[in-house]
């Protein structure tokens, strides 16, 4: 049965499997707290209802894609949580020792930064010349992977992020 959103218990447990497949696949883990974990994917699948895009449920997003991406999941903030703090910002993702029961979970805070300073430093970003290179270097703003081809590829190969969460790099 559906809640008031519209997403059944099937829905978040095929994206659960999904979730987990992905995530092992590519050395993530996710939080070993089923139910926890559950709720979050609820609240990505209520926000790819809602606004058409899986953003962090944890966030407050503002509908607009562009404005965004940095907190479609996996966030842009993922890897640097997990290495530094154990977990990302809403502890779907979870580094090997909080898997295995040696490290505990605490608060995690947000690392993104305002909308006007994420604009500015997109824009200094731009600056730079780099036009004797024969190609662009496109980034994958959530995991760092870099790859120099005329654009980004479809879907990063190591993390899964799609093409709109890479930035042109150089």
């Amino acid at each position: 049965m559906p809640d008031i959103s519209g997403v059944t218990q099937e829905d978040v447990d095929r994206a659960y499997a999904k979730f987990k497949k992905d995530a092992e696949s590519g050395g993530y883990n996710l939080n070993p707290d089923m139910e926890f974990t559950k709720g979050l994917i609820n609240g990505l699948l209520v926000n790819e209802k809602r606004y058409g895009y899986q953003s962090c449920p944890c966030r407050l997003a503002s509908g607009n894609k562009e404005e965004d991406l940095d907190i479609i999941c996996p966030c842009d903030y993922r890897d640097a949580d997990v290495a530094e703090r154990g977990a990302c910002y809403c502890a779907l993702y979870v580094s090997k020792p909080v898997l295995d029961g040696t490290q505990e979970l605490k608060s995690i805070p947000d690392r993104r930064r305002s909308q006007v300073l994420r604009e500015k430093l997109a824009e200094e970003s731009c600056l730079e010349d780099h036009s004797n290179l024969p190609y662009p270097v496109w980034r994958c703003k959530v995991c760092g992977y870099l790859c120099a081809r005329d654009g980004p590829p479809e879907i990063c190969p190591i993390c899964k992020a799609k093409k709109e969460r890479f930035e042109r790099f150089i």
